[in-house]
């Protein structure tokens, strides 16, 4: 059978969408039409798995056994069944999904919570429609490879969140993003990876295609992801599914509030925890973070120890800080480091103000390096992502970074990395984009800086932390990186023509005015 061809599929899909065009707002989109394709895809890999056991032991009732298939479809619950009906096509197809949830363990929730039965948005000659557009083609893997259907998938979440516009940044973030961000990270096969704001599940695909893309086997990957919005949560499972993987873990709920990867009542730890939360959350937690069970906002300072003699004596004393009432931006730095192994390292997306903000967030931030553990600070450009227009950076942490050996072995701590690209970037009318090799361009400065030392005036430096202490903390990246000025130069003749076109005009001028100042009655003295 002859593969679809991946455009001929991406161009079916989005079609699909046009269909509910009007009844369906275009931010809602997604909340339908992933369900229909999966459902889809699920019915016509079954009938596959079906003709393939037919074939090897001869008996259909055999055949349909749960041995025989990745995903059970229960009687009356298949893609046909539905599409034959011409009433209450809805009822039906909720039905199914139901059940197919019930009989899947593993699947429960997947198909989220859409109103299918409000025949107000979803006539049933809606429904017929679009059912009908869907059962064009075949979407078993003899039609449409693991890959293809991810891509295509990833396709649909693309123009989906281009529709959506300011609500996209709720669940999306440009790939070009999380590849620099899985690039810096660089996962490796037999390693665990967590999300705590997973969206659609960008992360956690672009760490299986880079280990992949690597040589190794992805499938020895642990993935993991939390995410609050059914809905979102809901399509990241499809995604991971349709992608293939079967050994994650995506779970729905308020990470900050309600971390669900715990391992004897504590955070479970991962090698590598990566994530593009929502930015400066106003009701975040801050009443049950100030007495986190977890300690994630926790930290031994060093104090002056006043029960000795020593004057120069110090201890360490348990301190808490927390983020801000209102902004929860440091709240999941804080819980992304608590879940990152002592060999770990993590990447966060957030907004600028956490380089400078004071209060609360200072002393987290002198915390975070005073520790030891914060790596790099790259500085994007700014309109990269959907819902706001403001610049964002990404921080880089490690747990294990090693401090730098004095002559007289004492320990200093290791300097920080700060990368300004805020220039790399393709405008857009509405929003910029970043491509993928224009991430490669930024890695690129990023590793040459951290394997080789490379430092480019304007671009990438490492700044020691003794002066990052003398400004009092302050990790604005425009104190440490600063674009060079581009002075104007010219040749004499070009300043001496330059002078002479200049007279010309200021002499023209003149004459001008004078003549309007005679036309008024005023009398012009010569003083030549």
């Amino acid at each position: 059978m002859t593969l679809l061809d991946l455009k001929d599929l991406e161009t079916h899909l989005w079609e699909a969408a046009h269909i509910i065009t009007g009844p369906i707002d275009a931010s809602d989109y997604k909340t339908y039409i992933f369900p229909i394709l999966f459902f889809k895809r699920i019915c016509d890999v079954y009938d596959e798995e079906l003709a393939d056991a037919i074939k090897e032991i001869g008996d259909e009732e055999l055949a349909r056994g749960p041995m025989f298939h990745r995903i059970d479809i229960p009687e009356g619950c298949h893609w046909d069944d539905v599409i034959a009906h011409t009433q209450d096509v809805g009822q039906h197809l909720k039905e199914a999904f139901n059940k197919i949830e019930q009989v899947n363990e593993n699947l429960y929730g997947i198909f989220g919570d859409a109103s299918w039965t409000n025949k107000d948005r979803l006539s049933d000659e809606l429904l017929i429609t679009l059912l009908g557009h869907f059962n064009k083609y075949h979407l078993g893997v003899s039609k449409v490879r693991n890959d293809d259907m991810g891509r295509a998938y990833e396709y649909l979440i693309k123009r989906f969140a281009d529709k959506a516009n300011k609500k996209a940044g709720e669940f999306y973030t440009p790939r070009s993003i999380v590849r620099l961000l899985v690039n810096i990270l660089d996962p490796k096969a037999g390693e665990s990876i967590y999300d705590p704001a997973c969206g659609t599940g960008g992360m956690l695909l672009e760490t299986i295609h880079h280990v992949a893309e690597n040589g190794s086997d992805p499938r020895s990957l642990t993935l993991k992801g939390q995410e609050k919005n059914l809905t979102t949560e809901a399509i990241a499972r499809m995604n991971l599914f349709l992608h293939g993987q079967e050994d994650f873990q995506i779970v729905r709920g308020d990470t900050l509030l309600e971390p669900k990867f715990l391992q004897n009542d504590q955070l479970e730890q991962f090698d590598c925890v990566i994530a593009n939360p929502p930015f400066s959350l106003k009701e975040w937690g801050y009443n049950k973070w100030s007495s986190d069970p977890y300690a994630r906002n926790v930290y031994m300072v060093e104090e002056p120890d006043l029960t000795s003699e020593d004057p120069e004596k110090t201890k360490l004393v348990r301190k808490s800080f927390l983020a801000p009432k209102t902004n929860g931006d440091f709240a999941w730095i804080q819980h992304m480091l608590a879940s990152v192994k002592d060999n770990g390292r993590m990447a966060v997306v957030l907004p600028h103000g956490v380089l400078f903000r004071g209060g609360s967030e200072l002393e987290i931030r002198k915390q975070l390096l005073l520790s030891n553990q914060l790596e790099a600070v790259i500085g994007v450009a700014q309109n990269l992502f959907y819902g706001t227009g403001i610049a964002a950076c990404i921080l880089v942490l490690r747990k294990d970074r090693k401090s730098l050996q004095q002559k007289v072995g004492t320990e200093l701590n290791a300097p920080v990395l700060f990368i300004n690209v805020e220039d790399i970037f393709t405008k857009g009318r509405a929003q910029n984009t970043l491509s993928n090799e224009q991430s490669d361009e930024i890695y690129d400065l990023y590793i040459k800086a951290k394997e080789e030392g490379q430092e480019i005036i304007g671009q990438s430096r490492w700044v020691p932390f003794a002066e990052i202490e003398e400004n009092e903390f302050n990790l604005n990246i425009a104190r440490y990186v600063q674009k060079p000025l581009e002075q104007e130069t010219m040749t004499l003749e070009q300043a001496l023509s330059d002078f002479t076109t200049k007279m010309a005009d200021l002499e023209k001028a003149e004459q001008e005015l004078e003549t309007l100042l005679k036309a008024q009655g005023f009398k012009i003295k010569d003083v030549g």
